[in-house]
């Protein structure tokens, strides 16, 4: 009788601990399903790589994002997310439940896609460059591109492969989800003509070039130095040659009809019928052949003043300066040891 009674009163504490233990988890879920508040718009929530949950929970209690940072960090143990929430940027607002926010950071769903264009790079790598990070549909962006011209220097001439080339500004973009490649392109561009400032336009109206022509050059001066301290070196040599009505000779606009970075051209590839081709054609190429920096700009703005009309690099990239085409040819003699 008395192993009956304990019996009964085991059961009893068993099934008022499952009942509790439910009704806990229960209550839980409800409380993790909750939002902070009943409005207010998304804002930008910033999570830095390796920040921890505990730090995370704080800064949104603090913003007011959620309503109790200790009830965020047990939901993403319960959830086995607490050393799962990524870094990056994310829309959050108070009527977000916990869950949900937890969602979003263990899973990577940010609020903007971020993208490096590095100086140089040409349209169809950018194109390629957003296929990859799959922001954007490159063919659509390329097709954009070949008009596009919201600028009057980048009005195009019929020969021009793209009329944007040449001025999207190299930087780190951040592109809200679901950005059009139109958008997109828009950004870019606008960025260049921030850049190009007053004093850069009015120091190219006191050369005498104008806003298309640096760019064209520029973009010449940032494919052909591969070391920054040359940069305005090699602008003074094409602005020498151009001077002396000699043809440019850049390898680079031959790189850039070939579509890849031959390491050593052929006469036949210095022979290719095309308007960018500064073997034959005289001046300028009708539009740049790449994306130029902050740095190669300047370099043409302000290029070294030397008697040099011919370089030639070395294979470390280093390049050797000549004042006649006998000194030209014996350092590439020199560099092809």
């Amino acid at each position: 009788m008395i192993m009956l009674k304990n019996l009964m009163s085991t059961t009893t504490m068993v099934s008022i601990l499952v009942i509790t233990l439910v009704g806990f988890s229960a209550m839980l879920g409800w409380t993790f399903a909750q939002p902070a508040g009943t409005a207010g718009e998304p804002v930008v929530f910033t999570v830095k790589p390796g920040t921890p949950t505990k730090v995370i929970a704080v800064e949104l209690e603090n913003r007011d994002l959620i309503k109790n940072a200790f009830v965020f960090r047990i939901a993403a143990k319960l959830r086995g997310v607490e050393n799962s929430l990524q870094a990056g940027e994310y829309a959050i607002s108070p009527v977000m439940p916990v869950n949900q926010m937890l969602d979003m950071m263990s899973q990577g769903q940010t609020a903007y896609q971020q993208i490096t264009i590095p100086e140089g790079y040409t349209v169809d790598q950018i194109a390629g460059l957003l296929a990859e990070k799959k922001i954007a549909d490159p063919e659509k962006f390329k097709t954009l591109a070949k008009t596009f011209a919201p600028y009057p220097y980048m009005q195009a001439n019929p020969n021009t492969k793209y009329s944007a080339e040449g001025f999207i500004f190299p930087d780190t973009y951040r592109f809200a989800k679901g950005i059009s490649e139109e958008e997109m392109l828009a950004l870019m561009v606008k960025q260049f003509d921030a850049k190009l400032t007053p004093d850069l336009r009015q120091q190219a109206a006191q050369l005498g070039l104008s806003v298309r022509e640096v760019i064209i050059m520029a973009s010449l001066v940032e494919k052909e130095a591969k070391l920054s301290e040359e940069q305005p070196v090699i602008a003074g040599v094409f602005s020498n040659r151009m001077k002396k009505d000699m043809p440019l000779q850049s390898c680079a606009t031959i790189q850039y009809i070939l579509g890849y970075p031959k390491a050593e051209l052929t006469i036949q590839d210095t022979q290719i019928d095309s308007p960018y081709n500064t073997y034959q054609s005289m001046g300028l190429p009708p539009g740049p052949i790449a994306n130029p920096g902050s740095a190669a700009i300047k370099a043409v703005l302000f290029a070294e003043k030397t008697d040099y009309l011919y370089f030639v690099a070395d294979k470390q990239g280093k390049h050797h300066f000549s004042k006649t085409y006998e000194e030209h040819l014996t350092a590439i003699s020199q560099v092809q040891i």
